[in-house]
């Protein structure tokens, strides 16, 4: 009797610190395997007395108590598998006995047998301690009857009480007599999905003292847990698509999906139903294959694998530790994943994260490109009143209705792409060198381009369209002229703004009619209005009134003799 009198004095003690019951659970179940007490130590977390201490409890609950005690008449209770509501009861201290329980059972409900008193919990049992709430209760309850959350509550009662948020909270629960939602877990198929974050890397100490920030990206399968990290200098795009083709190229695939954070890097605008990606993250995922799917903001637990990834990597590998550079961290990040993450039973799946990837996800994962990405710069301009846009000092045309508008520049070493704001392409050019113009044909507006550029066959045909007269003077005037004609032609069209398509018509016929090839001559037509010019058909050889050649000869003859 001495000896059950000092384990319950034991008990108290310890009792106050007692394990977690996943903890607890664990211990007997691996002792029920046939475990030794150091390995069920050291694979728990815990020491060699504790595990001693709870298998010893649990061999005491499950023997009859002695005789001349209340519990000898009462049947044994088989042990409640684990998990269950009554194995954590029947791992619960022995209950005391004697006149204590006497009093403790009279103040709690005769009639509930012990089935219902393990549902309630000890503190049914115990009776709970009033909430610090109690004497707010009617101002409690007038705020949510207005509607008001547990937090606006907390605010109000802020300045006249010291109760804490989460008084607030446990006591608006009991009011409404409901409890949060558990989280609900969710797990992936073998190439699924991929969670992405960014975390704080290690520092750099360089050979002059100077210490620098590093970020760590880490992408993590979410199937095995296989994981990649790498550490860089800024948390920029392009270092996000880097580092996430590396990882590509690690693993041997592409995961079908990217679960990542609203970072700037790759989200220009966080909305849970309609995010804004980055415009080159959605081209490298076009290029690879893969779908990027933001989670909603502020809530981290929609990637927790890849949160969980993030502290791992701090706690485990970074902690403590600095580097001489970016290149010195990331080769020691490779032999940590390769040595300890990869080799490591993980936590949730219980299976090595290397053995799990190479025999079940490795092979589920898309295939790579043969090609890698197509890496590009990228940038918003403001098309000039030229029709042309800047890119690193040269110059490209854009088509004439995005003058005075913004549109997205894609630029590499050997092209240059322009879209529109939905990412429609609206041209392409060739790369040149600085202060040199790349213009095409196309996006120059018609009436910008001059008779000469066009050339003497586009003249020809719109001057027929004023007229035959004006085409007939034109193809004249042309083989008589050369090519100062093409001017010529130029300003016939030109008369077209102030003179109608008849009157030109009718001059260039008339100026045919004498031969005349200057453009002055048209104009002065036009304004006279003059008549063409006659035309005969042959000469007389005699008439009344002309004279004959004969007589006029002999003319001649008597005015040289005369002279003579």
């Amino acid at each position: 009797m001495l000896f059950f009198c000092r384990l319950l004095g034991r008990q108290g003690d310890w009792m106050s610190n007692q394990l977690r019951m996943a903890k607890r659970q664990a211990i007997l179940a691996l002792h029920r395997r046939g475990w030794s007490q150091r390995r069920i130590a050291r694979e728990v977390g815990v020491s060699r007395d504790t595990v001693a201490r709870y298998i010893r409890l649990d061999s005491s609950n499950q023997t009859r108590a002695p005789l001349g005690s209340d519990d000898a008449n009462r049947p044994n209770q088989a042990t409640a598998p684990p998990g269950s509501g009554h194995a954590e009861c029947s791992n619960q201290a022995i209950a005391p006995t004697g006149s204590e329980a006497e009093d403790r059972r009279d103040e709690s409900d005769t009639g509930d047998d012990a089935t219902a008193v393990c549902e309630r919990g000890v503190g049914a049992v115990t009776g709970a301690s009033a909430s610090d709430c109690e004497p707010y209760r009617e101002h409690i309850v007038a705020q949510l009857a207005r509607g008001l959350s547990a937090k606006r509550i907390h605010q109000d009662l802020a300045d006249e009480s010291d109760v804490s948020y989460w008084s607030v909270r446990r006591f608006v629960q009991q009011l409404r007599g409901s409890t949060p939602d558990p989280f609900r877990r969710m797990e992936c198929d073998p190439g699924e999905e991929a969670q992405i974050d960014f975390g704080t890397g290690a520092i750099i100490v360089t050979a002059d003292g100077k210490r620098k920030k590093t970020h760590v990206l880490r992408v993590v399968l979410s199937h095995s847990r296989k994981a990649y990290s790498e550490a860089v200098d800024r948390q920029t795009t392009e270092n996000f698509i880097r580092v996430l083709e590396n990882s590509f190229r690690h693993f041997g695939g592409v995961p079908r999906t990217l679960v990542i954070d609203n970072l700037r890097a790759a989200v220009t605008r966080a909305d849970w139903y309609d995010p804004d990606i980055n415009p080159k993250v959605l081209a490298f995922c076009e290029h690879y294959g893969t779908t990027v799917l933001p989670t909603r903001a502020y809530t981290p637990r929609h990637k927790g694998k890849v949160e969980s990834g993030v502290k791992y990597i701090k706690n485990n590998a970074l902690r403590g530790r600095t580097f001489g550079s970016i290149e010195e961290e990331n080769a020691f990040l490779r032999k940590w994943e390769a040595t300890v993450a990869d080799t490591r039973i993980h936590g949730t799946t219980r299976k090595q994260v290397k053995h799990l990837f190479e025999t079940v996800e490795r092979a589920a994962l898309q295939r790579l490109t043969s090609t890698p990405f197509p890496f590009f710069h990228e940038g918003q301009r403001k098309v000039h009143r030229d029709g042309h846009v800047e890119v690193q000092k040269a110059y490209y045309s854009v088509p004439p209705e995005w003058v005075g508008r913004t549109v997205w520049i894609r630029w590499d070493s050997r092209m240059v792409r322009i879209f529109d704001q939905q990412f429609v392409q609206l041209a392409v050019h060739a790369r040149c060198e600085p202060g040199r113009f790349s213009t095409a044909d196309k996006h120059i507006p018609a009436r910008k381009i001059t008779g000469m550029e066009r050339g003497s066959v586009w003249l020809l045909r719109r001057a027929a369209q004023i007229g035959p007269g004006a085409a007939k003077w034109s193809e004249a005037m042309l083989k008589a002229r050369g090519i100062e004609g093409v001017r010529v032609l130029q300003g016939l069209l030109a008369l077209t703004n102030k003179h109608e398509s008849a009157a030109i018509n009718q001059a260039c016929e008339t100026a045919l009619s004498y031969g005349a090839w200057r453009l002055r001559t048209v104009r002065n037509l036009i304004d006279r209005a003059a008549p063409k010019q006659k035309q005969f058909e042959s000469f007389l050889d005699e008439h009344p009134i002309i004279r004959s050649l004969s007589e006029y000869d002999d003319i001649v003859k008597n005015a040289i003799r005369k002279d003579g």
